[in-house]
């Protein structure tokens, strides 16, 4: 059963709180962890090109988790996202298993699904994507 409004504000609760995650996630790479402390944790890690990366890492976070809360640029934005997530779950997690207890993959693979349903899905009604482009935004997906 096709209901638009369920649908709308479905999309919306999916968007911001995978955005409000991001973003939290980004706020404490600089804030936290600091950018100096993630670069050395990224090589730690065995992430390549760890001091270029830590840094792109948390700003696309951060910045494309505020993006997604106010639902900008939502799809191109939620397809990095998935990248992003795709290469911890890749490059850090996959190896310790599912359970986040032991550095699984479990959030990782959450992040990206939820990321990945964004990008395919749309921003929906209310964000600034359906205000700027209204039903345009659809076509932003093949950009993306």
């Amino acid at each position: 059963m096709n209901n638009p409004a369920l649908t709308t504000a479905a999309r919306t609760i999916l968007r911001v709180v995978v955005g409000f995650l991001f973003a939290a996630h980004g706020w404490q790479k600089y804030n936290e962890f600091t950018i100096a402390g993630t670069q050395g944790a990224f090589a730690q890690m065995g992430v390549p090109a760890a001091d270029l990366v830590a840094p792109v890492v948390a700003t696309l976070e951060l910045v494309g988790g505020i993006a997604l809360i106010v639902g900008f640029l939502s799809r191109p934005v939620a397809a990095l996202l998935v990248l992003d997530m795709l290469g911890a779950l890749v490059l850090v997690h996959a190896s310790a298993g599912v359970f986040v207890q032991t550095g699984g993959f479990e959030l990782v693979l959450l992040l990206a699904a939820a990321a990945l349903a964004v990008a395919l899905a749309g921003p929906g009604r209310v964000s600034v994507d359906y205000v700027l482009f209204g039903r345009k935004s659809s076509k932003l997906a093949v950009l993306a």
